[in-house]
């Protein structure tokens, strides 16, 4: 009894010790960040989601196998430290029991039934690791890049306190030390097994098993405090701690030093992006620490599956490798080296891509953004292959804000470095001088609305009263001819539902969204600005909840309904369809149904779905007007990008496969005749990638349309206009 005392109490003070040190120099590490003050504002929506994302699993539950099995898992750690409890006690008192519910029968069948589903969770883990090896599956392998050994070392450990625990309990059955009469299956169980070894032979078996059990707790806190799997500590605060938005939700401002940049009067020593692992908040340095390689993200990265080398999670892993390699330079006080462009091997985590250089020796002098020559830790390659679509973000079960840290770092190469896609120069000259991307003139902006029977209102200066919402035609719909047909569409709709609305012609400009998304800030800033001025004066008088701007693009949507409030432009916006289904629902509209159904399959905006949370809406359309929908694998929260979003619409795709040509293959896999969406880019995308596929004798006869066409051939039905045959 004593020697087992002083055993396990001696490893307990000595290893607590070493993980009391390891925790200060990872709580000085994330702290050496920038300030970043919006963590703690909505302590309730905070709290619940914690409780939703950490103790509901929410996240994970999207995969149903591997999330119930982390399900057991998690809660095993939770349930399992009442077993801990007693061993512990066990060191003090053979027949220690938990006081009040320590003798209770249905405490100990539950801590044995976890423990036999953690079993069997290790089980699903061990398969799912084999299945989905990289040697295997290569690039489609969600773990490809991950630390796959460390992985298996965790699940042996896990396992280790499963067989130690029921080796202890079962000999203190069997010895007659237990707490519990019945309810601990497994543990009786063993003790039967066991006691034919006798009194003497049952003490030390309980003593070996209860030192083993308490021994591999210790080793896997020392093995979890310095591996990814640190996520089991700092998973909980960075679900706590992260945005909070509906949805994915806008950009955030630019930060320097905790506050926010006076782009019209900047400090001398304000810094603009990410340059530098420094210059990232101690948040980002919580995401990067977070890590848990799990691939989800990876998985569904439009980028890395069609070959490009960006891989969020791969990122991820750089940026706190880097981090790690500078941590005697950001808190131990030594000075950093200038250069460090030594000699380039392969990337660390085994990946033979460009743009994931290794290295070797002293990291810290490593440029953050740079070419495999140069040493950069992130390749420009990763940094501009990425269309902030968000499927990462919405995926992360630790909740990792990875398209904000790609931006941060794109601001910095844009407005410090000037190192950009060349196309980019082009966009940005046509922002400044035109006001649009296309670099059309201002007087072709109600072109679209040529030929229409009815005359569009134009706001001339002053809101009439009965305007219920301004109509934001936006450069896409102004300037792209597809997307003309769409706005054409939504306003003949409006039109007969007898919405009063007004559109500002020639005094519409660009929301500043691709500038924004491509890094150039100071770009977005002045062009948000200048719109922001416009709206509020046309909308002067009114309450925020009255200034009411509908529109056909899911960007202009997501910029002026999220973004401008930093700019304090207050508006409610609404995305085309989601009017257009209240105008249903309200019987303004009434779709008459063809006689022979059409087969369509919709493809999710990016913008709309994942950034806004607009996914029924769209689909009660196309039900409306009797269109059979067939869904894409992908679709929802898990639809594929259409390879526009993050500025990509202006860039040239160099490596790879196309990814308009990806979704459009999909679709077609459906057998639809018709790809519909909702968002002016992505049509002009996938009507792209459509001409493509029937270049090479594809999908013959698939048309691309909008919603809102399909909604005003099926009124039109209804009105006589068109046959209903």
């Amino acid at each position: 009894m004593v020697v087992r005392l002083v055993l396990g109490l001696l490893s307990t003070v000595v290893v607590l010790a070493f993980a009391a040190r390891r925790v200060q120099w990872l709580n000085r590490l994330i702290k050496s960040g920038q300030p970043d003050h919006e963590r703690a504002d909505r302590l309730g929506a905070r709290v619940a989601a914690h409780l939703a994302e950490v103790f509901g699993q929410r996240k994970l539950l999207k995969w149903s196998v591997p999330g119930l099995a982390h399900l057991f898992t998690f809660w095993g750690f939770v349930i399992l430290a009442s077993v801990y409890l007693e061993a512990y006690g066990a060191l003090f008192y053979s027949k220690f029991a938990i006081p009040f519910i320590g003798h209770w029968s249905v405490l100990g069948f539950v801590q044995d039934f976890i423990a036999v589903m953690v079993f069997l969770s290790l089980v699903v883990f061990a398969v799912l690791r084999i299945r989905q090896s990289p040697e295997r599956k290569e690039r489609k392998s969600r773990f490809y890049g991950s630390h796959t050994g460390g992985a298996w070392l965790i699940l042996v450990m896990i396992f280790n306190v499963v067989w130690t625990m029921f080796l202890f309990r079962g000999a203190s059955a069997a010895a007659g030390n237990f707490p519990y009469d019945s309810g601990a299956f497994v543990s009786r169980g063993v003790g039967d097994l066991l006691r034919p070894l006798g009194a003497d032979t049952l003490d030390v078996v309980e003593t070996v098993g209860l030192l083993l059990h308490i021994g591999v707790m210790l080793s896997f806190l020392i093995i979890v405090l310095h591996s990814k799997h640190l996520h089991i500590f700092l998973a909980p605060v960075n679900v706590t701690a992260k945005r909070l938005p509906d949805g994915l939700g806008p950009l955030l401002p630019m930060q320097s030093h905790g506050k926010p940049i006076d782009f019209e009067d900047p400090g001398e020593d304000d810094v603009f992006g990410r340059g530098k692992i420094e210059d990232f908040t101690w948040k980002g340095m919580l995401d990067f620490a977070t890590c848990t390689e799990c691939g989800r993200c990876q998985s569904q990265c439009p980028a890395w599956n069609t070959g490009k080398p960006l891989s969020p999670k791969l990122l991820i892993m750089d940026l706190r490798d880097h981090m790690f390699a500078k941590a005697p330079y950001l808190i131990g006080g030594k000075e950093a080296p200038e250069d460090a462009t030594p000699e380039v091997t392969d990337h660390p985590h085994g990946v033979p891509e460009a743009g994931f250089p290794r290295v070797p020796g002293d990291q810290a002098g490593r440029p953050l953004v740079g070419t495999l020559e140069a040493g950069g830790v992130i390749d420009p390659d990763v940094l501009w292959s990425c269309t902030t679509c968000g499927a990462c973000v919405e995926q992360c079960p630790v909740d990792i804000e990875h398209v904000d840290h790609i931006v941060d770092m794109r601001r910095y190469q844009v407005m410090i470095e000037s190192e950009f896609p060349t196309e980019l120069g082009t966009l940005f000259r046509n922002l400044e001088t035109k006001g649009n991307p296309w670099g059309q003139n201002q007087s072709e902006r109600m072109d679209w609305a040529k030929g229409l029977d009815f005359e569009v209102p134009v706001f001339d200066g002053e809101l009439a009263a009965d305007v219920e919402y301004v109509y934001w035609i936006g450069c896409a719909g102004a300037f792209d001819d597809n997307a003309r047909r769409t706005v054409r569409a939504t306003a003949e709709l409006l039109h007969l539902a007898g919405v009063k609305y007004a559109v500002l012609g020639d005094g519409e400009s660009c929301t500043g969204d691709p500038a924004r998304r491509s890094g150039n800030e100071f770009l977005f800033q002045m062009m948000a600005q200048q719109t922001v001025e416009t709206l509020n004066a046309v909308f002067e008088g009114r309450e925020p909840a009255q200034r009411k701007i509908v529109t056909t693009c899911p960007h202009c949507m997501n910029t002026l309904g999220r973004e401008y409030p930093q700019l304090d432009g207050h508006y409610e916006v609404v995305h085309h369809t989601q009017l257009l289904n209240r105008l249903v629902q309200a019987k303004k509209l009434t779709p008459v149904a063809p006689a022979d159904s059409e087969d369509v399959t919709y493809h999710d905006p990016c913008y709309l779905g994942r950034h806004n949370k607009v996914y029924t809406p769209p689909r009660e359309l196309i039900g409306a007007t009797g269109a059979a929908l067939t869904e894409m694998p992908r679709h929802a929260d898990r639809s594929l990008c259409c390879g526009a979003g993050g500025a990509r619409m202006w860039m040239e795709e160099r490596i790879g496969k196309r990814v308009n040509e990806e979704r459009v293959d999909e679709a077609l896999t459906t057998g639809a005749s018709t790809v519909v969406t909702g968002c002016p880019f992505c049509r002009v995308m996938i009507n792209d990638g459509l001409t493509a596929r029937q270049a090479e004798n594809k999908g013959e006869g698939v048309t691309v349309r909008d919603v809102s066409q399909m909604l005003l051939e099926s009124v039109k039905r209804s009105n006589g206009a068109i046959p209903a045959d």
